[in-house]
């Protein structure tokens, strides 16, 4: 089969031919219909992020057809439409038993300690394999395996009330899916900080408030407008430390400050004046869990969270193409999410 793999840290991706992976009494082959192009995959790519064996195949945000059933599969059937939960979990570990495998002892990232889907066939567990609706396409649902699992489980962490005023920082896949999400959590104003001017004016139009941060501090924006008090909640997806920074200095008392964005420099905060006085909390926010999973699908199959024309570029499974969106990554471009299609 084919598939796009990276051989060497800091280098393109190369296009290979592998053999189809051969599946265990549970698992299932998954036909790869859609395949996300994380912000993740080019960290793994520049070596920010660790990867211990080579060659793989990138990609954890993962869409298609289960092709074949393991005998003790009972979940699925071939034909099925299906995305994939991220992460293979031992199940039985004790964070596996208490719903929290992303902290599982055994446990292998999709794309990053095995092979993930930049490729026409996947192999995974049963268990990470969850129902499509009819309603959500192929490329939506890969996406939100990533992008969207991810801002729902950031805005639990933060524990967003009803009412409640929340900032953006950055308005890429995570917060174009986070602003609609927060509405399904009622909340209140909602502040998008970011520095392009289309993805601004989809923030506008989709209900939030631009904070733009090439125009004045987004701090001091944020302040204005919530006169001097602050928001409740502060998500941070761009990672960056100095964003990170600015996230936690725009809260308000109680504020909560859930951190998402991946970055390997350090940040600094004053304990007293910018968290103890004010009670404020920085959250570490690592992924998402295969229980918030239903939710999520539910919310896009009745239309509350939706990716709609021109928020996702389409790309083949060809290394020349998706080396060229992972370098796009880097800047701030207009579509939210690039996903790959493999030719029929």
């Amino acid at each position: 089969m084919k598939a796009v793999r990276l051989v060497e840290i800091g280098k393109p991706l190369e296009d290979a031919n592998v053999p189809i992976p051969e599946i265990g009494l549970s698992d299932v082959l998954i036909r790869v219909a859609a395949a996300g192009i994380c912000h993740s995959d080019a960290h793994y790519r520049g070596g920010i992020s660790k990867i211990d064996d080579l060659p793989l195949t990138l990609g954890h945000e993962v869409a298609g057809y289960v092709e074949l059933v393991g005998r003790d599969v009972t979940n699925v059937l071939p034909r099925d439409r299906v995305c994939v939960h991220y992460l293979v979990h031992c199940g039985t570990c004790e964070f596996c038993v208490r719903g929290l495998e992303q902290f599982c002892r055994s446990g292998q990232m999709i794309g990053r300690h095995r092979d993930g889907g930049y490729a026409e066939f996947i192999k995974v567990p049963a268990r990470n394999a969850f129902t499509l609706p009819d309603e959500i396409s192929f490329e939506v649902g890969a996406v939100m395996m990533c992008s969207s699992a991810t801002a729902l489980h950031a805005l639990k962490k933060a524990r967003l009330k009803p009412g409640e005023s929340l900032a953006i920082f950055g308005f890429g896949g995570l917060g174009f899916s986070a602003v609609q999400l927060a509405r399904v959590f009622e909340c209140g104003d909602v502040y998008v900080v970011d520095i392009n001017p289309a993805k601004l004016r989809s923030a506008v139009r989709m209900g939030a408030i631009a904070i733009d941060a090439k125009a004045a501090d987004p701090v001091e924006q944020i302040k204005g407008a919530t006169a001097g008090r602050g928001v409740d909640v502060a998500l941070e997806l761009i990672g960056s430390a100095k964003t990170m920074r600015q996230a936690v200095l725009c809260l308000g008392a109680l504020g909560r400050a859930a951190l998402v964005g991946l970055t390997a420099k350090s940040m600094s905060i004053h304990p007293y004046t910018e968290l103890i006085n004010r009670e404020a909390e920085i959250i570490g926010v690592s992924d998402h869990l295969a229980s918030e999973l239903p939710t999520l699908l539910e919310s896009a199959r009745c239309g509350k969270l939706r990716f709609p024309s021109g928020a996702l570029r389409i790309v083949d499974l060809k290394a020349v193409q998706i080396n060229a969106a992972l370098n796009a990554l880097q800047d701030s471009i207009d579509h939210f999410r690039t996903v790959i299609v493999p030719s029929k």
